[in-house]
């Protein structure tokens, strides 16, 4: 990697903004810290004095016309990463946006439009491709050790989860959805990029509103507001069919009478298996005419991949991306298509269909 620096500016304040994005970003060489924005100009104001970002603004498109950036990061309720990374772009600056891409497959692709025309580069904040087991998981099944694949189980299930009842999380109109958003854009995304992202044939599944009515099911830190709307679904469970025969079912919740809360991919295929349950990475393969477990063991003092570092190093140095617009886009046309299949309540198929899901009404009362 060279010396140039590039010049940095955060768009949204939130914790996830600074946990993530600044704590990493401010440790990179190549990264200036430059500029800030956030609505609430008081969270930006804060950020900036403790991490002595020079400038600070409460509207994107002043800082865009203002500063001389070339990388922002979007960490903005859902409904606003289209516009927000579509004019950054359009201004010849790189785009980090936070998952998803956007709130429907069309919003997503004016993102890639607007990249396309810049020139400049987008990665979606897909943190899971980047942990020591999903890369180990990536090569191990590139090389070919799992065979033919054929079934796969994702999911990513919570006892008491929900992020913020009366929060933009649960207000369809700024997050596009529930849990499939949310929590299901990061499981299901893992387990389709293990697998090499297969063209979808159909998909069919269920959504489910249970827990809406109470507050005591809230995330840890997410107390929202008990009289906010919460018109989205906090339980997805679905089903796809790919056209090379493959199938996946899953199952996303933000609140469900579980033991403990569980995260888990597994893949299986006419060689072997793996899964990634919690974080524990597990090989089911034969040897010897023998069924044999492996536990490998990573070592935990070496990152594989960084998120930050490689989006800064693509830019440098013209690398593909682990995580481009286009498998935002991806995503975000099987998430339409299950919400359409949901809504129906019948299987839909993925084949001369542009309908927009947000033709479709949501099943949700809006609860306030």
């Amino acid at each position: 990697m060279n010396n140039e620096k590039l010049r940095y500016g955060l768009i949204g304040a939130g914790s996830n903004a600074e946990r993530k994005h600044l704590n990493n970003y401010m440790t990179l060489p190549n990264v200036e810290l430059v500029a800030i924005c956030d609505v609430n100009i008081e969270n930006a104001q804060r950020l900036a004095k403790k991490y002595n970002i020079p400038k600070v603004y409460g509207n994107y498109e002043e800082m865009l016309n203002n500063e001389e950036l070339d990388l922002v990061s979007v960490c903005t309720p859902n409904y606003l990463h289209a516009e927000i990374s579509t004019y950054a772009l359009l201004k010849g600056v790189h785009v980090h946006c936070e998952k998803p891409l956007a709130v429907d497959a069309k919003q997503a692709q004016k993102i890639v439009d607007a990249k396309n025309l810049s020139g400049k580069k987008v990665m979606v904040g897909l943190n899971n491709r980047f942990t020591n087991e999903a890369v180990f998981l990536k090569k191990y099944i590139d090389v070919g050790y799992l065979g033919d694949i054929y079934q796969v189980k994702a999911g990513w299930i919570r006892r008491s989860g929900i992020p913020g009842r009366g929060t933009w999380f649960t207000n369809k109109d700024c997050a596009g959805g529930g849990v499939m958003i949310d929590l299901g854009v990061h499981y299901l995304d893992l387990a389709l990029y293990l697998i090499g992202m297969p063209e979808p044939s159909y998909v069919t599944g269920a959504i489910h509103q249970n827990f809406s009515h109470t507050t005591t099911r809230n995330r840890n830190g997410y107390k929202g507001d008990p009289n906010g709307i919460f018109n989205v679904e906090d339980t997805a469970v679905g089903f796809i069919g790919f056209q090379n025969g493959a199938t996946v079912n899953f199952e996303f919740s933000w609140a469900s009478n579980i033991e403990q809360d569980k995260t888990f991919v597994e893949i299986l295929g006419t060689k072997g298996g793996v899964s990634l349950i919690n974080g524990e990475v597990r090989i089911q393969s034969e040897i010897l005419d023998t069924c044999v477990d492996i536990a490998p063991v990573l070592n935990p003092n070496i990152k594989l991949k960084n998120e930050f570092e490689h989006f800064v190093q693509c830019i440098l140095s013209g690398e593909e991306l682990i995580a481009p617009a286009e498998h935002g886009v991806y995503m975000m046309n099987i998430i339409d298509h299950f919400y359409k299949a949901a809504y129906k309540k019948k299987p839909v198929t993925f084949e001369n269909s542009n309908d927009n899901i947000l033709l479709f009404s949501s099943p949700f009362r809006e609860i306030k």
